[in-house]
């Protein structure tokens, strides 16, 4: 979808907030409230433009930010650390939901019990322990699940597209969080497309440098990357990428729009956007051990164009022609 197009859209919602009168201020006399936790920073520095998309998403919806619904935004700037504290704030307001995404799903549950939690993007909450099971979540986490890590097989795929010769790929993991499964998984997914994978864990940005180091040594050919590092420097990723001449692959598209070869994964502008509808539904009363799990709907795949060239890599022509975006 083009800036234009976007914009239009965000502007015919914009528009329709005339036009509505949400239940909730009705029922309780004053707006809505919801705490937005997010483990990045403020706008504009948000690559992931969480505060942007989710209003817009209200707005598209009849709902007005700061009229019909009041929010209060807790941003932990890539400290991790911080998002226990955070999260009990929002809880101590009290806030009437709360909107998390990744990591800050965790933090938002330990500090409270009682209000309802959306998560924007979980890969699997029903392992993670969030929910009971997607159709009855059973507590007070609802949202959507994004599948990333059934991402990892046509991830590899589209490596093996790229690279036919290939016959090994480095997973860069998330050191803090290991999951021997998800490894397995990929193991497997690999091993059908005749290539080796060797696990690389880091923690954080500070770490790919000697990570990238090590995959040489390892005779890596391209970089498989962990859903659960969505949090690393995207930049520093692809600049290391391009300079040690390794195809990299992510599934958030920020990371291929900031210089990575491709990401493939679910659309999280649109999931960003229809969390806002989960928010809504809440504060109109719906209860959240009862309100079904979402799966995405929509997967792209993104190449940088500019990056393959960088990398003298000449991407299969049928590739280019399945992407849903091709940066030149």
């Amino acid at each position: 979808m083009t800036v234009r197009r976007r914009e239009l859209i965000v502007g015919l919602g914009a528009a329709a907030v005339l036009c509505r009168s949400p239940a909730h201020a009705q029922a309780t006399g004053r707006p809505g409230r919801v705490g937005v936790l997010s483990p990045g920073k403020p706008p504009p520095e948000d690559a992931f433009e969480q505060s942007r998309w989710f209003e817009a998403g209200l707005r598209e919806r009849g709902w007005l930010p700061g009229t019909d619904l009041l929010i209060d935004y807790r941003y932990a700037a890539g400290k991790l650390d911080r998002l226990p504290e955070l999260a009990k704030e929002l809880a101590g307001i009290p806030v009437d939901a709360i909107v998390a995404r990744g990591l800050t799903i965790a933090a938002a549950r330990q500090a409270t019990a009682r209000i309802p939690i959306v998560m924007v993007a979980d890969p699997d909450p029903v392992r993670s322990g969030f929910v009971a099971s997607l159709g009855r979540p059973g507590g007070n986490i609802t949202g959507f699940s994004t599948q990333a890590l059934d991402s990892a097989p046509k991830q590899l795929q589209l490596l093996r597209e790229a690279l036919p010769s290939a016959s090994c790929v480095a997973v860069l993991t998330n050191g803090a969080f290991p999951d021997r499964d998800d490894m397995a998984r990929i193991a497997t997914a690999a091993a059908t497309l005749r290539l080796k994978t060797v696990e690389f864990p880091i923690t954080s940005s500070d770490q790919l440098p000697a990570a990238f180091t090590k995959m040489g040594e390892a005779a890596a050919e391209a970089v498989l990357v962990s859903p659960m590092l969505w949090f690393i420097d995207a930049k520093q990723l692809a600049a290391i990428a391009i300079e040690r001449r390794l195809p990299t692959i992510h599934n958030l598209r920020q990371f291929a729009e900031a210089g990575v070869l491709m990401s493939y994964g679910a659309d999280f502008v649109e999931l960003h956007r229809r969390s806002a509808e989960f928010v809504i539904k809440l504060l109109k009363g719906a209860d959240p051990a009862e309100l079904p799990v979402e799966q995405p709907t929509k997967f792209e795949l993104v190449v940088n164009l500019t990056t393959a060239q960088a990398l003298r890599l000449d991407m299969p022509p049928l590739l280019l022609a399945r992407a849903d975006k091709v940066i030149e």
